[in-house]
């Protein structure tokens, strides 16, 4: 069983900044890669921004120069740096890890978090 713990979500004005954050605990032997996705209402769930083992990135032109994401391997833990919010950014923000689990570590298994809201509004 793996569980993703994601905080940091809520209400900022355009222009302000957010941080969210994301602890994965449980079956892990090893994470390969963690990164950030939301979905707006009526779009397909994209990619924001995600981080190799490695701590090779890669971002989405829409928020490169604004959002950052770094991990902090030794607690399994990924965190998205928001600045210079835009009303466009407001989504569910969804937490996914790819890891492999201790029964097989053969196999790499993708899990998502529950999603945090991030509202950008004045």
């Amino acid at each position: 069983q793996v569980r993703l713990v994601e905080s940091g979500g809520g209400l900022v004005q355009p222009g302000g900044s957010l941080r969210l954050s994301c602890a994965a605990s449980g079956s892990i032997f090893s994470i390969d890669g963690m990164g950030w996705y939301r979905q707006a209402p009526g779009k397909q769930r994209e990619l924001v921004a995600a981080i190799t083992s490695g701590g090779t990135t890669n971002y989405a032109d829409s928020v490169k120069g604004r959002f950052t994401i770094s991990r902090d391997n030794g607690k399994n833990t990924v965190y998205l740096q928001m600045n210079s919010l835009k009303p466009e950014d407001t989504a569910v923000y969804y937490c996914n890890v790819r890891f492999r689990p201790f029964v097989d570590v053969t196999r790499v298994d993708d899990y998502w978090g529950q999603g945090t809201q991030v509202t950008v509004s004045s």
